[in-house]
């Protein structure tokens, strides 16, 4: 229920709140304050769920959303102390979601998963912890990604394969080493290690 002051829209109650008001009924300041310190909880509150609903986010990513939108730090932190207690933000839960998330339909290596969690907030202990529960075999996963790519690229000289492959691996987070290790397996000769002949 929206509540009018003066002819202007000052804020919105619940209905529990609502029962207790009459029109025409005078408000102290204090009251009023309180009141509309209530409904910017409330729509804070709003906004997170919204967010929420679309994906899990981490505690970082919902406070970015909150300030962006126009609400204070008061009102964010306590949001996102309300959404802890319900166990609607949980940086964990959300970093074990990225990973598995990531490994079954956009592939990634290591250091491209930390990156990326990073720059969503979560705590280099949640990601070591999480990456080291949740990651998968690396290198199985760079081989598989590697044999799909080649599939695509059939027909080009060994040693632009091998570059373009390098190059696809190491943009998806896998390091030079592993990189390296999975173009031996696949044994693609570079224009260097071809015989001469």
């Amino acid at each position: 229920m929206a509540v009018y002051l003066d002819g202007r829209r000052a804020f919105v109650l619940t209905a529990l709140e609502a029962v207790r008001l009459r029109p025409g009924q005078v408000l102290s300041d204090e009251e009023i304050a309180q009141l509309q310190e209530r409904d910017r909880l409330e729509q804070a509150h709003e906004a997170a769920l919204r967010f929420l609903s679309y994906r899990p986010r981490s505690e970082r990513e919902i406070g970015d959303y909150l300030r962006q939108k126009g609400f204070d730090a008061a009102t964010v932190e306590a949001e996102l102390e309300r959404l802890r207690r319900a166990g609607l933000v949980d940086d964990y839960a959300f970093a074990r979601f990225w990973v598995e998330n990531r490994t079954a339909f956009r592939p990634r290596g290591r250091r491209a998963l930390q990156a990326e969690l990073r720059r969503k907030g979560v705590s280099p202990d949640v990601i070591r912890e999480v990456l080291r529960e949740s990651a998968p075999d690396e290198r199985s996963l760079a081989l598989r990604l590697a044999r799909e790519r080649a599939r695509r690229l059939q027909g080009l000289d060994p040693r632009t394969l091998r570059r373009r492959l390098a190059g696809y691996l190491s943009r998806r987070g896998f390091d030079g080493e592993l990189v390296m290790e999975v173009l031996r397996t696949l044994d693609i000769e570079s224009e260097e290690e071809a015989p001469e002949g």
